[in-house]
């Protein structure tokens, strides 16, 4: 029998969501260019992604990560997860755009409001679980100069999002994310662990965390075969970690970081 996630959700933080400890994230359903994969993907068509986003729950994976700068990546999931909304927790993004095979970025009151309006049209919800912003990299400026953070929590206050936070790319940025704000994404690999300290300050204060590049974006892979594993040692090993966010379209991989994950969580308890 498969190895499944089901049993093993766990708390975003103080949102009050219980998240698998792996997500699916869903820029490969959307957008082939400007991607930082080690190989070239072709994007899957609705027969493939529906049964990818059908395996996916069955072992258990009930978060899905998506974004305004994924493509179209919104619009396909609002038509492949019709009548499935209750099943999902679905996190996108505000602050960055993809247009031309070129990224812009936007943090203003309107427009942060407008791309909230324009992703639960797209996904055919009336309330997204988590906003996260986009960072551009210049991660104090975007939350001490603009009004992005204000403007998302007016839009909580209003119920059209449940939780918002940052998707940076400092130490700093984080620690200031997670102390206005409810979740914080960041990277956390083998390679890359200075983000450490932001995972630490959320466990301690009831704040949640979300981890991208879990797997270097596939790099991790191509140089250890125990890489997976290893990785997600690490990353389990802290406790304010609740869920990996990975990009992949490959079923086998899937399942295979689905048997990873649920082998190590086991083993803790």
């Amino acid at each position: 029998m498969a190895a499944t996630l089901h049993d093993l959700l766990r708390p975003l933080g103080s949102t009050g969501l219980r998240v698998s400890p792996l997500g699916l994230g869903t820029v490969k359903l959307g957008r082939d260019q400007g991607v930082k994969y080690p190989t070239g993907f072709t994007i899957p068509d609705d027969r493939q992604a529906r049964q990818l986003l059908s395996m996916a729950r069955d072992l258990g994976i009930n978060l899905i990560d998506t974004a305004p700068a994924y493509g179209n990546s919104e619009e396909r999931l609002g038509h492949l997860l019709r009548g499935e909304r209750e099943a999902w927790v679905i996190v996108s993004k505000v602050g960055e755009e993809f247009e031309g095979g070129q990224s812009r970025f936007d943090f203003s009151a309107a427009h942060t409001r407008h791309s909230v309006e324009r992703s639960l049209k797209r996904l055919g919800t009336d309330r997204l679980d988590l906003v996260l912003v986009h960072s551009s990299g210049d991660d104090l400026a975007i939350l001490n100069d603009t009004p992005v953070y204000e403007t998302l929590a007016t839009l909580k206050q209003e119920g059209k999002i449940g939780g918002y936070g940052f998707s940076g790319k400092t130490v700093d940025g984080g620690m200031q994310a997670l102390h206005d704000g409810d979740c914080a994404m960041v990277t956390y690999n083998l390679e890359r662990r200075e983000e450490a300290a932001v995972i630490d300050y959320a466990a301690a204060h009831g704040k949640g965390i979300l981890v991208k590049k879990a797997l270097a974006s596939g790099h991790l892979c191509l140089d250890r075969e125990d890489a997976v594993r290893l990785s997600f040692e690490l990353l389990f090993d802290r406790p304010g970690v609740a869920s990996a966010i990975i990009g992949t379209i490959n079923p086998q991989h899937l399942s295979d970081n689905v048997a990873s994950i649920a082998a190590v969580l086991n083993k803790k308890t």
